[in-house]
This record gives C-alpha cells, structure tokens and sequence, in this order.
C-alpha cells in the first residue's frame, strides 16, 4: 500500500558543489523502486553521481528532464511512499 505522495528534492552533492546536470532518469514514471536504489544520474563539474532513493515506493512524477541543471534542495521526483515496513514497537510490558 502506498501513502500520499512524497516531493523528492536533490540532495547536497557535497565540496562546496551546489549543482549538477540531470543526465538521465533510471527510474521512470510508475516504477517502484526500494530504498537504496538508483532514481537518476547527474554529474558536477568533478563527477558523474547516482541519486538513490530515501524511501521505498512508486514513482508517480519527474519533475525536471535530462539536461536540466539541478540545484541541491529544489524538486527532483514524486514518489507515492511505501508505509513502514516495521510496524512501530508494542508498549506491552513483557513478562
């Protein structure tokens, strides 16, 4: 089952980089992907780098296309968001 949807946001590419360049989207619209997994590759003026995916689910929007320059924090993705696999712990005292 699936939560309403996530925004998804770039994340920092770190050193002081602020952008990078959408190369391509690995994950396309209506793809379910698990935590871990790649959703794009961008590259910064040093590297080429995989975007993974913070959470598990399904890919319902891209909202930026290949060759677009990303800055870190905007609108990468929306992503309808798998529930907690873990159910939260019981506070039944244990005996």
């Amino acid at each position: 089952m699936s939560d309403s949807p996530v925004d998804m946001r770039v994340p920092g590419f770190g050193h002081g980089l602020a952008e990078a360049l959408l190369v391509e989207w690995v994950a396309g619209v209506g793809d379910r992907v698990l935590r871990g997994d790649v959703v794009a590759v961008v590259e910064t003026d040093k590297a080429s780098t995989e975007i993974v995916a913070e959470r598990g689910g399904r890919v319902t929007a891209h909202c930026a296309a290949p060759g677009t320059i990303l800055t870190s924090g905007e609108l990468l993705y929306r992503l309808a968001a798998d529930r907690s696999p873990h159910p939260p712990p019981s506070e039944e005292p244990v005996n």
